[in-house]
């Protein structure tokens, strides 16, 4: 009888703590440690291939990320380098880092961001608190040894010169090298400041180019080709940034739709040319010298109104190759730049009737026999073969596989190793191929069914991969070139050490399939069911979308934790990749051409349409979330289908396009005086009188990006109709929203939302 009872009072006091444990809480997302478990980022294979190196975070704080190694010898993983021992305190970051880490998607993260090898793979350069320092694998109990003060400015984008003889970084806006010989730094632009920067991509390089550099070193270490960008074009925008205890009015250059953008140039410095002057006095270890270093500019043609997209030296050094983009994006020149007499010949143009997507796959063939390049021009994103006369010598991938990367090219074993989904767009698998020959033999190296991101070394010998599936966590194995296994770095697996394991029992798989769109075209979608699910209830849907270009939201890899949380509260999670979505080839991608939120918006209700015709699902508790893109186009589903649509939120949403900046704005919608019906249409304000359903409106109001301008026009013309909506604004709050306790906020309110909306 005591027994009885004693165990029912233990049942009543640890059935609830049980139950406690299996929910998956939002908040819970950004806690320590991180749900996804020990995932390293940065991934590196030393130039020696001796090691295997990363970024890995905390377990106390995923966010602060400190620098690790594998050695491939003794397959020991080691940290290399603690972050907090460097710098304990917060960091104090300049304006202009924090705007590229916004660019980088990094914002959220701390500590050690980015590093670079020395060729001999002996020494890491990392950038921290905009100060500079080098770690000596000899010496590891060595502290790493500082190479730059912070008083003399903030340093960004280091890195270790092809040979090893400089490091060099941009700092106040112009180039410097520090020669690693006799510690001296040497600054080789001198005109950087205020509206002019040198060796700095700008913001349209880096936000919507895939350009986050502004300098190139030659292979031989003798010269440095650099940007130099001036703003002064670029149209001011006035903007309040609000922060929770200041309010500051930001005079921003953001080159909006249809109007200029950046003055950009094209400079080759010769490092032996560049004389540090004679001065009498040392000013510290290292020492600081003024230089004199003239400049050679590339004639970049007589229109001046174009995006200088890539720029890259051929193997021997002997040759720059830069990309140029007409300002409509129809065309791309190649061309090569001769270092020797400045003379210049175009190697290939690529054209189009909509756009020329930018890619980073051209290769130079180190014997000099020609390169690896890119194109959509069949209709898919394909690899080719080029003489370096630029004639075309053969195709290299099989013809209709989107090509996602360019990985490694082997000259000496006449293979190179490409990432695509092969026949199946919702996988990312890695393969490789003759590169002499046209036979196209493919050899796939990976192993399993699901997405794998590939990192080789230099010479294409190993390589790392990083592997998921939506029942598997990313994991991280060691791959000989022909995809034989060699190491496990990270197992990442799913057992009662991992932080997933409280919640594994309960983890939705998803289910994959298509429906047939409105022009019979085939649309890919991703549905997740609550693991209890009864096939004789009706549930309500989250319907998360993204809907944009270069962004596919289907795929068979681990969950968004988003996705998990809301399947766990007894929703319908549902996801349709609608045309313009990517990895689908061109044709699908370019339907929305000239007029945006319209075939997007017409696919998305093909996704509801489908259903609404499944008995499990309650048409009537349909709800939409997106963000950036997908705050548009929940915006634009709420606004043309209200009566489909019972409630939406949209997060940091663009709602006029000629808001948004020139490069991604035009290469769908053209400029705004050739496409005036296009615009028009493409806003959310031309739909507006439909939006009956519930709306609740979310925006950073420090947002750089989507300008926060884009949410209050929104919120004025809703007053005006008398449409009620609900607000949330975050002070301070970039386009991510990065701090973790705004996501909490964030999130947990825009669940609170839907269960207040779509729960009976």
């Amino acid at each position: 009888m005591r027994a009885a009872l004693l165990a029912t009072l233990l049942n009543l006091i640890f059935l609830p703590l049980m139950t406690l444990a299996e929910e998956l809480a939002i908040e819970r997302v950004y806690d320590a440690p991180a749900l996804a478990g020990k995932t390293p980022i940065g991934l590196k294979v030393s130039p020696d291939g001796s090691r295997v190196t990363f970024l890995r975070g905390k377990q106390t704080d995923p966010f602060q990320l400190d620098l690790w190694e594998y050695r491939i010898a003794d397959r020991q993983t080691a940290l290399l380098v603690d972050s907090t021992l460097l710098l304990a305190g917060a960091e104090a970051l300049s304006d202009q880092e924090k705007a590229r880490r916004e660019r980088s998607r990094t914002a959220s993260f701390k500590g050690i961001l980015e590093y670079d090898f020395s060729p001999d793979g002996g020494k890491l350069l990392f950038p921290l608190n905009g100060e500079l320092y080098l770690f000596d694998l000899a010496c590891k109990a060595q502290k790493p040894e500082q190479l730059t003060r912070r008083e003399l400015g903030f340093v960004t984008d280091a890195r270790v010169s092809p040979k090893g003889r400089y490091v060099s970084f941009v700092r106040e806006q112009n180039l410097w090298v520090l020669d690693l010989s006799n510690r001296q730094t040497l600054q080789l632009t001198r005109d950087g400041g205020g509206l002019v920067s040198n060796g700095q991509a700008e913001f349209i390089a880096q936000e919507e180019m895939g350009r986050s550099e502004g300098y190139w070193w030659a292979p031989d270490d003798s010269a440095i080709a650099f940007t130099r960008v001036d703003q002064a074009p670029v149209a001011i925008q006035r903007r309040f940034e609000i922060n929770a205890d200041s309010t500051d009015v930001i005079e921003q250059r953001y080159p909006a739709a249809g109007q200029a953008n950046v003055a950009i140039k094209l400079g080759v410095i010769e490092l032996d040319r560049a004389t540090p002057a004679a001065i009498s006095a040392a000013t510290g270890s290292p020492q600081l010298l003024p230089a004199s270093a003239p400049v050679r500019w590339v004639d970049l043609g007589s229109n001046a109104d174009i995006y200088l997209a890539r720029v890259g030296w051929t193997a021997d050094g002997q040759g720059l190759a830069y990309q140029v983009q007409s300002r409509d994006q129809r065309r791309l020149d190649l061309r090569l730049w001769s270092r020797a007499d400045a003379g210049q010949r175009g190697l290939l143009t690529e054209t189009s009737t909509t756009w020329v997507n930018l890619h980073d796959d051209l290769r130079f063939l180190k014997d000099g026999s020609g390169f690896i390049w890119q194109s959509e021009r069949e209709g898919t994103r394909r690899l080719y073969l080029y003489a370096m006369d630029g004639s075309l010598k053969h195709p290299l991938t099989p013809e209709n596989w989107v090509v996602d990367q360019l990985l490694a090219v082997d000259l000496a074993g006449d293979r190179l190793a490409f990432a695509s989904g092969g026949i199946d767009p919702l996988q990312r698998q890695i393969f490789s191929v003759p590169i002499s020959t046209a036979g196209l033999e493919v050899s796939q190296l990976s192993h399993g069914e699901g997405m794998h991101a590939a990192v080789f070394a230099d010479n294409g010998q190993v390589y790392v991969d990083t592997y998921s599936d939506p029942a598997t966590p990313p994991n991280v194995r060691l791959h000989a070139a022909d995809g034989k296994p060699l190491a496990v770095l990270e197992p990442n697996t799913l057992d009662a050490s991992h932080p997933y394991w409280p919640y594994h029992e309960q983890h939705a798989l998803p289910e994959f399939g298509s429906i047939r769109g409105a022009q019979a075209q085939t649309l890919y979608y991703r549905l997740t069911k609550p693991k209890d699910f009864d096939p004789g209830k009706r549930y309500p849907v989250f319907l998360y979308v993204y809907g944009g270009p270069h962004v596919q939201k289907v795929q068979k890899a681990w969950d968004d934790p988003l996705v998990q949380v809301m399947a766990r509260r007894g929703y319908l999670v549902f996801s349709l990749d609608n045309r313009g979505s990517d990895r689908r080839g061109k044709a699908f991608e370019e339907a929305l051409f000239r007029h945006l939120g319209g075939v997007e918006v017409v696919d998305q209700l093909e996704g509801v349409k489908w259903l609404k015709a499944q008995p499990f699902v309650d048409g009537d508790r349909i709800g939409v979330f997106g963000w950036s893109y997908g705050g548009y186009m929940s915006l634009m589903l709420l606004a043309q289908a209200s009566d489909q649509i019972a409630a939406g939120v949209a997060g940091a949403p663009v709602t006029d396009w000629s808001l948004y900046d020139t490069h991604y704005t035009e290469r769908y919608m053209d400029q705004p005086a050739a496409n005036a019906e296009g615009y028009a249409q493409s806003s959310v304000f031309a739909h507006l009188d439909g939006l009956q359903s519930p709306l609740y409106l979310v925006h950073g109001m420090a947002d750089d990006n989507v300008l926060f301008t884009n949410s209050t026009r929104l919120m004025s013309a809703l007053q005006q109709r008398e449409i009620a909506f609900e607000l949330m604004t975050y002070p301070g709050g970039k386009h991510g929203l990065s701090s973790p306790w705004m996501k909490k906020h964030a999130y947990r309110s825009i669940i609170d939302f839907f269960d207040r909306r779509l729960k009976p």
